[in-house]
């Protein structure tokens, strides 16, 4: 069931559209930077975009800051809400269950199928921006890159703490893909679990500008998405990344139960 899914991932049209459209943006910034020469500075924009200047291998960890609040969370909410209301409203979710294939296999193999598209839309954002940046921006081949503390890192800590980085930015949004599945095992239609999804992350925005909801603010999910810039700090301040993700363990835990437990005891009828 697992490598049925991921069929019909791989060959959808729309999921390499969504993609494409994910990484548009940052590739339309790296244009920008090479040709203006004006980056933001030190403090203000996303992450590490003022120091792709000096060095264009950084763009990588720029791009997925620029991506990772708005775009890839709605991205995933609307491939998750499809994964079944979708079926259920094209009238297949029936037809699906009537083959020998549980309701739980079913669930995992869309869950499944979701960490896949944000691993191919984190991977292919990484790698557009690491060779635009290379190309258009310069590549520091041989001199170590600085720390946000300021000390230097070696080209070999770079790619690994980028390679956390990228795996902690997809960490991040399967507690995204958790909501979204269950409200689609809810809703009638992906656009209302799609939008559902999306509503639950303006408002956790929304709550963490405020004060009188500090006491809320380590429980929502929005929180700890940009703590992979203190993978860049030295040492490394693991605090609020591990917090990071445990809260995320958390909702896929916690919301994936829900799902199962909506989705295994729910009438079929389209």
């Amino acid at each position: 069931m697992v490598a049925v899914e991921l069929r019909k991932l791989v060959r959808s049209r729309r999921t390499w559209v969504t993609v494409l459209l994910i990484d548009a943006l940052p590739s339309l910034v790296a244009v920008l930077l090479a040709v203006t020469d004006i980056g933001p500075r030190p403090g203000k924009g996303p992450a590490f975009l003022s120091a792709v200047l000096q060095d264009g291998t950084l763009f990588p960890l720029a791009a997925i800051a620029i991506v990772l609040p708005l775009f890839l969370p709605v991205a995933v909410a609307v491939v998750a809400g499809e994964a079944i209301a979708g079926e259920g409203q094209a009238g297949t979710l029936r037809y699906v269950l009537a083959r020998p294939v549980g309701r739980t296999r079913l669930l995992v193999a869309k869950m499944v199928s979701v960490i896949v598209f944000v691993l191919i839309a984190v991977l292919v954002v990484a790698v557009t921006a690491y060779i635009l940046g290379a190309l258009l921006l310069g590549d520091q081949a041989g001199v170590a890159s600085t720390s946000v503390s300021g000390t230097a890192l070696s080209t070999q800590e770079l790619a690994g703490r980028t390679g956390l980085s990228l795996a902690y930015a997809t960490l991040s949004m399967l507690g995204v893909a958790a909501i979204a599945l269950f409200l689609s095992t809810v809703a009638e239609s992906p656009l209302a679990a799609a939008l559902g999804t999306i509503a639950a992350l303006i408002a956790s925005t929304l709550l963490l500008t405020l004060d009188a909801a500090t006491a809320l603010h380590p429980y929502l999910p929005t929180r700890y998405w940009l703590s992979f810039v203190d993978l860049f700090r030295d040492p490394i301040l693991w605090r609020n990344v591990g917090r990071g993700t445990a809260l995320q363990a958390a909702y896929v835990s916690v919301f994936l139960a829900a799902a199962w437990a909506n989705f295994t005891t729910k009438d079929i009828t389209d």
